[in-house]
């Protein structure tokens, strides 16, 4: 069941509620721990509740029930509190760990509330090992912490019948069926302008992959638009908004390898098992790589880094991802024999 936050119903033997609202990544990222809870609860009634924009992701998980909360205005979450109380649930997940999520745990007055922190919210906790470190590890403490062991660090996006016929019909749109792909996402969140590798190195590094036969795509939101519409006019095709979630997936399984900021949709096209080589500079990659890509990180270790800092302060020049080249990119593409040819008429220093 998929929708807004069901009326309240009669209460199940085993009635088992994961909390996760967000953000993008990091729900990619506790998919592993919510397949596991279902499978370690498979006589039991689950229900994950999770912002609208996510419910499809899960679309694919047998017998999972979801619940949407939309996260803002008083009276939305008065009604799901209200929703919570009635629910009667016998355990709680809580995998978002926020001060909104633990007052959702506490308000369900479950027997068992198994949280990622201490706190009055969590009837059970983990050990402090699991409070620090990737999100993937932090998740998986409040697995074991509710004694049902953790999760595998493997996880493939199921792909509905739905998404390969749209991702199909684009791909032939535009002639690309059998071409070999490289998806590139230049974009990140609006607040996080220095997670941005530059926009001339894209254009570089796009340029020079066209010029080895590479189908160069542009990935991303609407927002990212006008940046993708600049970077296209140079090479390649520009996809902003043409794909939601599991189609992007589905299209990462089209593609020898991606090439992303730190960003949801980096997570996304790791769930295809497709390459996805990102950069990171302001954030700790050892903290929210892609699940498995952790080889694949793009660093330039410099004594600010990582910073946390939205806006890179002018005088350190942005050293962390500017002094990345596109040169050293394509070194590492060739070093894992995802180039091969020559460029036709294109250098790249």
């Amino acid at each position: 069941m998929t929708g807004h936050v069901p009326a309240v119903s009669s209460v199940d033997a085993k009635n088992i509620l994961v909390i996760k609202l967000g953000a993008l990544g990091d729900v990619i990222l506790c998919l592993p721990q919510l397949a596991h809870i279902l499978e370690a609860h498979a006589a039991d009634r689950v229900t994950l509740l999770t912002a609208p924009q996510y419910a499809a992701l899960v679309a694919g998980f047998p017998r999972l029930h979801v619940a949407c909360f939309r996260r803002r205005g008083v009276r939305e979450m008065s009604r799901v509190l209200a929703w919570l109380l009635g629910r009667q649930f016998d355990v709680v997940y809580d995998l978002q760990g926020s001060l909104r999520s633990r007052v959702m745990t506490l308000v369900t007055q479950a027997q068992k509330r198994v949280g990622p922190a201490p706190g009055i919210a969590y009837t059970h906790n983990p050990a402090a090992g699991h409070a620090a470190g990737h999100a993937f590890e932090r998740f998986n403490g409040v697995l074991l912490a509710g004694g049902i062991g953790a999760a595998a660090p493997v996880f493939r996006l199921p792909w509905l019948q739905q998404d390969r016929r749209a991702v199909d019909v684009w791909l032939q749109g535009h002639g690309l069926q059998g071409k070999p792909l490289a998806l590139l996402h230049a974009g990140a969140s609006p607040r996080w302008a220095s997670k941005r590798w530059a926009e001339e190195h894209y254009r570089e590094l796009a340029t020079v992959l066209a010029a080895r036969g590479m189908e160069v795509v542009w990935i991303g939101a609407m927002a990212e638009q006008e940046l993708n519409r600049r970077l296209s006019a140079a090479a390649g095709i520009d996809a902003t908004g043409q794909f939601d979630y599991c189609e992007l997936a589905t299209l990462a399984g089209h593609a020898l390898f991606a090439i992303t900021s730190d960003s949801g949709p980096m997570h996304v096209l790791s769930t295809a098992g497709l390459p996805v080589y990102a950069f990171f500079g302001p954030t700790d990659w050892r903290r929210s790589h892609a699940l498995g890509q952790q080889q694949r990180v793009l660093t330039n270790p410099v004594s600010c880094s990582p910073c946390y800092l939205p806006v890179c302060p002018p005088e350190r020049r942005h050293e962390c991802l500017d002094d990345i080249t596109p040169a050293m990119v394509l070194a590492r593409l060739r070093a894992d024999g995802l180039l091969s040819g020559e460029e036709r008429n294109v250098r790249c220093e």
